[in-house]
């Protein structure tokens, strides 16, 4: 059998967390701020968790991490 390939796409979008779970940034932070609240703002630098039904699916993309 040979190796798997990462995702490299997924390679740059998801980290795995010591204890198994995936991390990603949060959507809609980039552009159009100037109407979002603060607080809205605040909230969207801080990094997420994906959730328990995609893991499974995410982490076939990434064979190795």
């Amino acid at each position: 059998m040979p190796k798997m390939k990462t995702h490299r796409g997924a390679a740059k979008r998801f980290r795995k967390t010591a204890s198994g779970k995936i991390k990603r940034e949060r959507a809609y932070g980039s552009h159009l701020l100037g109407h979002k609240t603060p607080k809205r703002k605040r909230r969207l630098r801080q990094p997420a968790l994906v959730s328990k039904v995609e893991t499974k699916r995410i982490s076939k993309l990434l064979p190795y991490n």
